[in-house]
């Protein structure tokens, strides 16, 4: 899988396999922060992310995105002025869940260098690294990194494979912490099904035809949805440069949590409010268009009639 997709071949031991994406972000918090210490992140972020540090014992610190007509931006200087002597660890999401936000290999090394410098982990989520809508996956950490790099890789079979309910995922791990991880899965799940990874293996050695056609329905499905929004003339959104969701602000709305329970009643089309993303999104409304296009299409333009609405 990494000899194709990213030009780079790895031993076997330096990877553990996990029972979940989740819960890779979960162990790569434990072996890298603890109580008091500080893990920076990217916002607007999944969720999960900021949670999974509490409960590590740590202190999530978000550094907000920068949006602009140009699109999402990612300002080194402001992760820099977030570091403090408690800071362990920076966190990556690219592609980004919500905003399809991508790093360029420029911004990669830029935050490689600041974490050299100051001695930092890096946690690299790069799951929806081959959901990107520009070369055949989105830039990667693995490209620019030297072997000694203190960087995690976590990742996921629930998006590449469509194996959400297979609950497994894997790091890349480091070194370094190799025992450490053996230990955490020990403590935590004590290992996943041989079945399950059977399976897994299988999606890595003939999963790829599978995943061009995942992305090319993305794709087809992220244009289909930009085009009935952007439409109306209320809509605000940079079109996603990777992962599947849609990131929009609609003119006039300010509380996209209110905004989300009226659509639901009076459009009844379910989306995600910015306000569970995090700092940067709160005027925001998530879209997840990997569905079916007819249905896709449906509720486009009952979001359309509902932004006409008010």
């Amino acid at each position: 899988y990494y000899v194709r997709h990213f030009g780079k071949s790895f031993a076997e031991q330096e990877f553990i396999v996990t029972g979940s994406g989740m819960h890779a972000i979960q162990l790569a918090l434990d072996a890298v922060a603890g109580k008091g210490d500080e893990v920076v992140y990217l916002s607007p972020a999944w969720p999960n992310f900021a949670a999974a540090a509490g409960v590590a014992g740590a202190v999530p610190v978000a550094v907000t995105l920068d949006q602009s007509g140009n699109g999402w931006s990612c300002d080194i200087g402001k992760i820099e002025a977030a570091i403090t002597p408690r800071t362990k660890a920076l966190f990556v999401n690219s592609p980004s869940n919500p905003t399809g936000w991508t790093a360029d290999r420029e911004t990669l090394q830029a935050i490689l260098d600041l974490a050299r410098e100051r001695g930092l982990w890096i946690i690299a989520d790069e799951i929806y690294s081959l959901f990107h809508y520009g070369d055949s996956r989105a830039p990667s950490f693995i490209d620019i990194m030297a072997d000694d790099d203190r960087i995690l890789f976590v990742n996921s079979f629930s998006k590449n494979w469509a194996m959400t309910g297979w609950r497994v995922g894997w790091i890349k791990t480091h070194p370094s912490l190799q025992q450490v991880f053996e230990n955490l899965v020990q403590y935590s799940t004590s290992g996943v099904a041989q079945f399950m990874q059977r399976g897994a293996v299988v999606a890595l050695d003939e999963g790829d035809a599978f995943i061009v056609e995942q992305v090319e329905r993305a794709r087809a499905a992220r244009d289909l949805v930009c085009g009935i929004l952007a439409a109306t003339g209320r809509a605000r959104f940079t079109v996603p440069q990777g992962a599947f969701y849609l990131f929009f602000a609609v003119d006039g709305i300010t509380d996209s949590r209110a905004a989300a329970f009226d659509i639901v009643d009076r459009a009844n089309v379910g989306l995600a409010p910015g306000t569970a993303f995090g700092p940067g999104g709160e005027a925001f409304l998530r879209l997840c268009f990997h569905r079916r296009l007819d249905q896709l299409e449906e509720a486009a333009h009952r979001l359309a009639k509902w932004m006409k609405s008010v």
